[in-house]
């Protein structure tokens, strides 16, 4: 089991390797709230910066959040795996979300496409980078376990080297997909406490991450201290704190 903690900053990264975790993984809404950005405010130049930095802060390897590519045409995400493949990650994923209300998936064939097209441009870079297929129906208000399972089997077929649909939280759809998309790896999501490390791997999940969740936790400590100091004038929260010069080697 592969257990990818999300960084959002060099900072977290490093203390995460530290703490000894074997790979690592982007968050996009991590690193957009350090910006002052919601998720889907990042542009791709941003988002390579970002993993530039991160690549280069640890020596584990490192998965990039890349989004839906920056791009919906094909030739457009070819394009930008493309650059994203010179910021010296070793993964990367590309969903399957189109950003639209009315239509919040792309269409099946032209998503399929992508994923395709993401595949031939990690073979033509000479990289050996995992390339993760996600389905976001259940984070856009599609959640068919019927059609996800459908468009990981068909990304799978495209080249996909691991599956990911985000917030699947059933136990019986978890073994739905790692059963349909069988023998390529399954990537959870886990960013509630809903089922642990050892439970996920009887499932046969290869891969968890936690998305922006570990941004979000610090974010409510940092939150829960200021609204003290704001509110009463008071400063209990600032105790036990950890030694951070400490953990990163200062």
């Amino acid at each position: 089991m592969l257990r990818d903690a999300n960084p959002w900053d060099a900072g977290s990264a490093r203390s995460l390797e530290q703490l000894g975790f074997k790979a690592l993984a982007t968050t996009s809404s991590g690193f957009a709230w350090t910006l002052g950005r919601a998720d889907t405010q990042v542009t791709r130049d941003q988002a390579l910066d970002h993993l530039r930095v991160i690549a280069g802060a640890v020596k584990v390897p490192v998965n990039a959040d890349f989004e839906g590519g920056y791009a919906v045409d094909p030739a457009g995400v070819a394009e930008n795996v493309k650059m994203a493949a010179d910021t010296g990650i070793a993964g990367l994923s590309i969903e399957d979300a189109s950003g639209d209300e009315a239509q919040p998936l792309f269409e099946f064939d032209l998503a399929v496409e992508r994923i395709a097209a993401a595949r031939r441009a990690i073979d033509e870079s000479g990289t050996d980078i995992v390339l993760t297929g996600r389905s976001e129906g259940f984070v856009c208000g599609r959640p068919d376990i019927d059609e996800t399972i459908r468009r990981l089997r068909a990304y799978a077929e495209a080249g996909a080297d691991c599956l990911y649909a985000p917030r699947i939280d059933s136990l019986e759809d978890i073994s739905a997909i790692v059963s349909a998309v069988s023998p390529k790896p399954v990537n959870l999501l886990i960013n509630a406490p809903f089922i642990t490390v050892a439970e996920a791997a009887q499932l046969g999940v290869r891969r968890i991450s936690v998305g922006g969740t570990l941004a979000r936790t610090a974010w409510d400590g940092f939150l829960k201290a200021a609204k003290d100091i704001a509110d009463t004038g008071t400063f209990s929260r600032f105790e036990g704190l950890p030694n951070v010069d400490g953990l990163l080697g200062g």
